[in-house]
């Protein structure tokens, strides 16, 4: 089946941290998580954003907590689809959320038109790959040019993340092995990626200049010069930090293709807390 962005759709949940997309896309939906604050619950993005819940989780003296879509609302929007012949719904790691696991419940009353990605990433590393999967869309091409895209992706792209505390991964479950690194981070930053869907701690630096010098090594050594190079940044309320990434991966990878700064959502952040900042890089052409 040749495939192109006419005949094939793209759905992300909204951990993609990637709100504009459907506004870019036509052939883009989103499915929302939810974050909920005490019996207060909250479609992420859509009835809470990330301005306003960064400044209620500054002064709720309650812990949100998050839950994710149901397979009902899964497939509310594959029906909304069915004008396309292919739809490729692309969520974040399995082992983080059951996000994914009701996509796939879901997409079973669908054959083969629904095709479920584990991307084993999250953030803006699902964004990054749904917009690989669009450049292919853009000029035609095939299930299995993306199903080999998809497991490069697995296995190529890269993250970097640095957290203010371990706190908030701790209390949400997701922290994985920095487990180990819990209440030994006084004045120290955590130095993390995903790897198979699993949080990896790589090091503990002191300050976010030391922390920065950290991301800047790990680009140079795991990337190449080069307009295949597509680089995303993200950060829960940390406009400045990535502001400041955005200008050392302008000068350590200057032809590099800057796809997407975008803010951590409220589900995200709920896990990830305030101050956090990411760096992703995928080369593609």
């Amino acid at each position: 089946m040749d495939l192109t962005a006419a005949n094939t759709a793209i759905v992300v949940d909204s951990t993609a941290d990637f709100p504009e997309a459907p506004d870019r896309y036509a052939n883009w939906r989103i499915v929302p998580l939810s974050v909920r604050f005490g019996a207060e619950s909250f479609r992420d993005y859509v009835e809470l954003g990330p301005e306003e819940f960064y400044a209620r989780l500054r002064e709720s003296p309650v812990t949100p907590t998050t839950s994710q879509p149901t397979p009902w609302d899964f497939r509310t929007v594959y029906e909304e689809l069915a004008g396309y012949e292919r739809v490729y719904s692309l969520h974040i790691a399995g082992t983080l959320s059951g996000t994914v696991e009701s996509a796939r419940q879901a997409a079973a009353e669908f054959g083969d038109r629904v095709r479920v990605v584990d991307t084993e990433t999250a953030s803006a590393a699902v964004a990054m790959l749904g917009l690989s999967v669009q450049r292919r869309l853009d000029r035609g091409t095939t299930d299995e040019e993306i199903d080999a895209l998809v497991e490069r992706h697995r296995r190529d792209s890269q993250l970097i993340f640095t957290l203010d505390t371990l706190d908030y991964l701790a209390r949400g479950g997701r922290i994985g092995r920095a487990a180990a690194w819990t209440g030994q981070l006084l004045k120290v930053k955590p130095i993390l990626t995903i790897r198979g869907g699993e949080v990896i701690p790589l090091k503990r630096v002191r300050g976010n200049r030391r922390a920065f010098q950290e991301f800047i090594d790990a680009f140079d050594a795991g990337s190449s010069e080069g307009r295949s190079l597509r680089v995303s940044i993200a950060h829960a309320n940390a406009p400045d930090r990535a502001e400041a990434l955005r200008e050392l991966v302008r000068r350590t990878r200057p032809e590099a293709q800057l796809e997407l700064v975008t803010t951590l959502g409220p589900v995200v952040g709920t896990h990830a807390g305030p101050g956090t900042v990411g760096l992703f890089w995928f080369e593609d052409d």
